[in-house]
């Protein structure tokens, strides 16, 4: 099929990596993103009934569910939603992308594994989530797994941009309004920009195109993180540092503390770095660096705004 016939289904809305996906797809065929409020398609996943009506009108080649319920701390008290939106609509998703031909691809997270590893997760090493959030994530890789459609799921970690809520912007927000920065230095990761994500999965989505039994060949599912790690500490100091080059902030300091100095509803993995090999030997994909990112990210950020 060609681009200029191929329709892409994108869940997510404006979320931080469903934004860049509409650019990084755009060459690949006609984008169709949908979120809760977008038009003319709106998509509510806490409304299950209506996965299958959508996916059956827009009929996609391609479906990216960037969707999910991502406020960790709250699902520990919303855990019926965290379900629905996690783990009930991507098997739903899923059964739809068959029932139409599609092929899906779709995004969970490191918190499906327990966070007592020393070194880097493979994509065959056993899950063991520790909240809500993580075993949602997780039940929904399993219910799309189930259906035998056309899948792949990239896990990724520690995801970042210049949009949205995350953990970048709310650094450079505190550091311009408090002179001391007290951030978790115990828990181990690799800070992941969401454009070098949506740009990875339109790498691999060119690669396969509408190949059938490449799209088969390939499903499972596949690692895909910056390289290098740090902790939530290191992150913050390498933000703070290259902001304080550019504007006067309030930040004279940023102190390390440990997870049980910041206690949260829901317990963080202590390690949360992934092997990302597998993505690299499939499909010859690998992020750079996690701190070249950075530094690439915030000179496009003080270059247009400062947010």
């Amino acid at each position: 099929m060609s681009p200029e016939r191929r329709r892409i289904l994108i869940l997510g809305g404006d979320g931080q990596i469903a934004w860049e996906l509409r650019r990084t797809l755009a060459s690949l065929g006609e984008v169709i993103a949908v979120g809760r409020r977008s038009t003319p398609h709106a998509l509510d996943l806490m409304q299950p009934e209506t996965i299958l009506p959508l996916v059956e009108q827009v009929r996609p080649a391609w479906i990216v569910n960037a969707a999910a319920y991502t406020a960790v701390d709250k699902a520990e008290q919303e855990p019926e939603a965290a379900a629905a939106v996690n783990a009930v609509a991507p098997g739903l998703l899923a059964e739809a992308a068959g029932r139409v031909g599609a092929q899906l691809l779709h995004y969970s997270t490191d918190y499906v594994f327990d966070g007592t590893a020393t070194t880097p997760y493979r994509e065959d090493a056993v899950p063991n989530p520790q909240g809500v959030y993580g075993r949602t994530k997780l039940d929904g890789e399993e219910a799309i797994a189930r259906t035998g459609c056309d899948w792949l799921i990239l896990r990724t970690a520690w995801v970042y941009g210049a949009r949205g809520g995350n953990f970048m912007r709310t650094m450079r927000r505190l550091a311009r309004e408090r002179e001391e920065l007290r951030v978790v230095a115990d828990q181990h990761g690799a800070p992941t920009w969401s454009r070098h994500i949506a740009e990875a999965t339109a790498q691999i989505m060119a690669q396969l195109g509408d190949d059938r039994a490449a799209w088969h060949r390939a499903c499972g599912v596949y690692h895909l993180t910056s390289a290098g790690e740090a902790t939530w500490h290191a992150f913050a100091e390498a933000i703070v540092e290259h902001q304080r080059r550019h504007e006067t902030i309030a930040c004279q300091r940023v102190t390390a503390i440990t997870s049980a100095d910041y206690p949260t509803p829901a317990k963080r993995p202590a390690y949360s770095v992934l092997d990302n090999d597998k993505l690299a030997a499939t499909f010859g994909v690998r992020l750079p660096n996690w701190r070249e990112t950075l530094a690439q990210v915030q000179d496009d950020i003080d270059t247009y705004s400062n947010p």
